[in-house]
């Protein structure tokens, strides 16, 4: 893997932005901050011959606030980056919904904080605009290459199997891709200037925008916090055990936990299944949003992810697991029908990293293993999975760091983690 990403990467939610805006009258495009929100946007303005107001710019900011009535009629689409700079636009916006009718394709908005962390007053579009989440770089988009794993395990899990039986993948090379993450401007840097754009990337999140979105005053304690989930990554989330851990109350931990997945800097993953059985626990799993970002945060190296020590295979595993998580949210994002994503976990510890489900009740489920290996104990959970769920059960998958796929038995089966970003139908 290259240390610098040289091109312009083309992005999955490009199709995907382009088909909403055949149907939807406003779409919200949300991700964190230099996730390349502006990038899709520009480049989808320019296609559509749009009017692109960029309120990041304090000179467009303040002639939009003196102008928003003439300034939401400017054209068709209206292009508008980082919304939540202005959250009366989207009131201008509806005044034109209002006269004009609800018109396929009015507007486009961008924004680094989730829609509904927002103020009141701009959730004045409710039931006419639709978000999208823009998450970093996947693996595929990275290279090149056009995912289509989750596709082709929902319509034969077998070929999907078959397709490429052997990968050449160090676990040296896995270490890299997770250190290095998917955002973009990281990735346009060396190794070691990497690690000082992460460092600003987390301190202007933390200093800057969860100020502009929550008048947070203590922000080291929010910083402290994030580094405490951070080692938390890929592990079930305690509420009541962080705040102890923190030395603040409940309520604390909930307000900074929701802000710092408001700005996109952590995932929570709910509990799924939990009408399967009855000890089936409820608490979520915490990842970070980006892996690059986690082992920056933890001081995690490749230098001392690479050991065979069971401190450094602990830390990879957890790591390992959240890139995983992270890579198969990215695809299912990209579905034309959706999935629900969620962990599943019994009272005795036996468990499901992720488990995908379509509406129609189809089941995808997925464990991450660090090791080369998986051995019959890895298929554990995913038995118990299959076996409560029947039919709606399609396959379950163990990743490892291995070479070899192949199917372990009914509906099981095993692949290496970089078959994430190999092409299934094209073999690349």
């Amino acid at each position: 893997m290259s240390d610098r990403l040289e091109t312009i990467v083309s992005r999955r939610i490009s199709d995907l932005l382009r088909g909403l805006s055949l149907e939807e009258p406003v779409v919200a495009l949300h991700g964190p901050r230099s996730v390349g929100k502006s990038t899709v946007l520009r480049s989808y303005c320019r296609e559509a011959k749009g009017e692109l107001l960029d309120l990041d710019d304090i000179n467009v900011l303040e002639a939009v606030r003196g102008n928003l009535s003439a300034t939401a009629k400017a054209g068709t689409p209206l292009c508008v980056d980082e919304y939540q700079k202005l959250p009366a636009i989207l009131d201008a916006i509806k005044a034109r919904l209002n006269e004009e009718g609800s018109q396929p394709g009015t507007a486009v908005v961008t924004g680094s904080t989730r829609h509904d962390a927002l103020p009141q007053t701009a959730q004045a579009l409710t039931g006419r605009i639709h978000p999208i989440t823009i998450w970093p770089l996947s693996q595929g988009e990275i290279a090149g290459v056009r995912e289509d794993l989750l596709e082709c395990l929902w319509e034969n899990p077998e070929d999907a199997v078959q397709s490429v039986l052997t990968s050449d993948t160090l676990r040296s090379e896995y270490v890299e891709r997770v250190c290095a993450g998917g955002m973009p401007l990281a990735l346009r840097r060396s190794a070691s200037a990497r690690g000082r754009w992460f460092d600003d990337f987390v301190r202007t999140s933390v200093e800057r925008d969860a100020t502009e979105l929550s008048r947070i005053r203590d922000r080291q304690a929010l910083g402290d916090f994030l580094r405490y989930l951070t080692s938390q990554t890929g592990q079930l989330l305690n509420i009541t055990s962080a705040a102890q851990q923190m030395g603040v109350d409940r309520k604390t931990v909930e307000s900074h936990l929701r802000l710092l997945e408001d700005l996109f800097l952590v995932s929570r993953l709910g509990a799924w299944g939990k009408t399967l059985r009855s000890r089936v626990t409820s608490a979520p799993k915490i990842h970070v949003v980006d892996s690059g970002v986690a082992a920056r945060l933890l001081q995690l190296t490749p230098a001392k992810l690479t050991g065979l020590d069971p401190q450094s295979l602990s830390s990879f595993g957890h790591l390992l697991e959240t890139f995983v998580v992270g890579e198969l949210r990215k695809q299912a994002s990209w579905l034309e029908e959706g999935a629900t994503l969620g962990h599943w976990r019994t009272s005795d510890g036996v468990e499901v990293d992720l488990v995908m489900e379509r509406p129609d009740g189809s089941i995808l489920a997925f464990e991450v293993k660090a090791n080369e290996r998986a051995p019959g104990s890895d298929f554990k959970g995913l038995k118990q999975l299959r076996d409560l769920t029947g039919d709606r059960f399609v396959a379950g998958v163990v990743f490892t760091t291995g070479p070899r796929s192949y199917t372990y038995e009914d509906r099981l089966h095993v692949l290496p983690v970089d078959r994430l970003w190999t092409s299934v139908r094209n073999g690349d």
